[in-house]
């Protein structure tokens, strides 16, 4: 699967259980390039090492992955971003630390307005 953005590669997996009310499927797919999110017709564990060493595995990298995927449209999904970042906290993940590794990593061309968002996130939190 390709990214509708930008072309890049996806990251597929299934919504871990205790973050499906924050999103609208089962599966989701997260682009490794520009972090966009789609929806997927199937997916395992996810292997967020094809986004960057620096991502976190399992629920926490999942929900950061879910919430990333949102930032695009922050107006439309503050409260599905708020708990997912809530979660990912929970899971030990600092998502703060991780848009700014993500942002210095050439490898990573986020589809948001990263300055913009990351304050806006900051407020959140």
């Amino acid at each position: 699967m390709d990214c509708p953005h930008c072309g890049g590669p996806m990251v597929t997996y299934a919504v871990p259980e205790s973050l499906r009310e924050y999103v609208d499927h089962d599966h989701a797919a997260t682009c490794t390039r520009c972090l966009a999110l789609e929806p997927a017709e199937s997916g395992g564990d996810p292997d967020f090492s094809r986004v960057s060493d620096e991502f976190p595995e399992g629920t926490g990298g999942a929900a950061m992955a879910l919430a990333l995927g949102m930032l695009d449209s922050l107006a439309l999904n503050r409260a599905n971003i708020e708990g997912l970042v809530t979660a990912a906290e929970q899971e030990g993940v600092d998502p703060l630390l991780l848009v700014d590794r993500l942002r210095s990593q050439g490898n990573v061309r986020l589809h948001f307005d990263v300055e913009r968002r990351r304050h806006q996130l900051e407020q959140l939190l």
